[in-house]
């Protein structure tokens, strides 16, 4: 059988690239430590999530206002510009955000801040530094955006 050319091999690795999806489940990552917003963004991407991130609690809340809104939000509760408590409260209250499911993610495992953060509607409490396993886990958990 003879090569069908280069040209042939180039058009089928074409429509190969233009066969990748878009990821469509937009994350709100809210971490002020720009080296742990990145591994976070980097670990969503790997999942096939698109990441949105944001460096303190007043972006968070801004951009989780702002539409097209996140499917989920990625929340950690040491952040300057308000405190990731407060923003939960805050996207938990308002009608415009109260739908959407928050993670935290932090690195304080005391159970009492655990309790808290559930008992203000986050859908999970993971210890950082963030696992893929349970970040996937706990995303999974949430069903279809």
């Amino acid at each position: 059988m003879a090569d069908a050319g280069p040209g042939a091999r180039f058009a089928s690795l074409r429509w190969a690239v233009l066969q990748v999806p878009e990821p469509d489940v937009r994350i709100l990552v809210a971490e002020d430590d720009q080296t742990t917003s990145k591994a976070e963004c980097a670990m969503l991407r790997t999942l096939g999530h698109q990441p949105i991130p944001a460096f303190d609690a007043v972006q968070a809340l801004m951009l989780a206002m702002r539409s097209p809104q996140p499917d989920a939000i990625v929340l950690d509760l040491n952040m300057p510009g308000g405190t990731g408590m407060g923003a939960l409260e805050k996207l938990k209250s308002s009608s415009r955000t109260c739908e959407i499911p928050v993670i935290v993610l932090s690195g304080v495992s005391a159970n009492s801040l655990k309790e808290s953060a559930i008992g203000l509607g986050a859908v999970a409490f993971l210890q950082k530094p963030a696992d893929a396993d349970a970040l996937k886990a706990a995303l999974d958990g949430l069903g279809p955006a």
